[in-house]
């Protein structure tokens, strides 16, 4: 992914704060992270401002955050980032952006979740979350949607990550797609979706799960997409006990999609991890080892 040549600063992020929103620009900023489409900065102890960085068009996702996120965070058990305010382009920065509350916590690909009560803590979230969706309410792009449109896709992971050497049983791997794609698709409404429940996106404190950030996926449909995050951010032994708190309950077969999008996700986190260790772009260290362990669980699972 290509990054803007825009220098991004504390005195842009003040300057742009003070023409705009000028009773907030009192607030000291100090940079709170630089993620995988945006950067969030922060402005004071309890907000944060939030511009995206990178030259791909994903102006409409942050709108999408602005007008979406403030109606359903009230019903949401666990702290997300709400936008206050809204940043319009200007000479200075040529997009929009955000101001929002901030959620504090350590990222989970770098503190992982520990806690066994953190399955019922994402359950509970993911309940509250996974609601029918209005008509104009945004479509995934590739998230939400049938398994099928993906293996292409995934099979060219597949194949990246053995010729890597990041897996050694391509097999397994394969077997737990299939087993996904050939599970009957979902046949309920459009469901609200987070859509990028992986560990740099949720919040930790102690072990705990104490928040969830980054809602520039927010769409609609399966909701076997937001399931697969009990693979990716639960430790050993926490899917089953999810999945006996999340209401409703998921039949079988969205548990088998959700396994197969667990894995997709998995093979993602490896390849952009093994770029962060080899320095090509695109890359996080910090995302190989949950996808590794998260890798162990769907291929040891029976």
């Amino acid at each position: 992914m290509t990054h803007s040549t825009l220098d991004i600063t504390a005195a842009l992020v003040h300057d742009l704060v003070r023409e705009q929103h000028p009773d907030l620009a009192g607030r000291p900023v100090r940079l709170g992270a630089r993620g995988w489409a945006n950067q969030v900065w922060r402005l004071g102890d309890d907000l944060a401002v939030r511009l995206p960085w990178v030259v791909a068009d994903t102006d409409e996702l942050l709108l999408n955050e602005h007008t979406w996120v403030p109606r359903l965070a009230p019903g949401l058990p666990l702290p997300v980032p709400v936008p206050q305010r809204l940043g319009v382009p200007s000479a200075r920065f040529p997009r929009p952006w955000l101001i929002t509350t901030w959620v504090p916590g350590e990222p989970a690909d770098r503190a992982p979740v520990t806690d066994p009560a953190a399955a019922g803590s994402l359950a509970a979230f993911l309940t509250a979350l996974h609601r029918p969706a209005p008509a104009e309410a945004p479509a995934g792009q590739d998230r939400g949607g049938p398994l099928a449109e993906r293996s292409d896709g995934f099979a060219g992971g597949v194949a990246l990550a053995v010729e890597r050497g990041l897996i050694d049983d391509p097999d397994a791997v394969r077997a737990v797609w299939q087993d996904a794609v050939t599970a009957p698709a979902w046949a309920g409404p459009r469901m609200w979706l987070h859509a990028d429940l992986h560990p740099a996106n949720v919040v930790t404190r102690g072990g705990r799960l104490c928040g969830i950030v980054d809602f520039g996926d927010l769409c609609a449909g399966d909701p076997a997409y937001d399931l697969s995050a009990a693979w990716l951010l639960l430790p050993d032994g926490g899917v089953d006990d999810f999945y006996a708190a999340y209401r409703p309950a998921a039949d079988a077969a969205t548990r088998r999609r959700a396994r197969g999008w667990a894995m997709a996700r998995v093979l993602s986190g490896l390849l952009i991890g093994d770029n962060g260790v080899h320095g090509r772009p695109g890359g996080k260290a910090t995302w190989g080892p949950p996808a590794r362990a998260a890798l162990h669980r769907l291929t040891s699972a029976r």
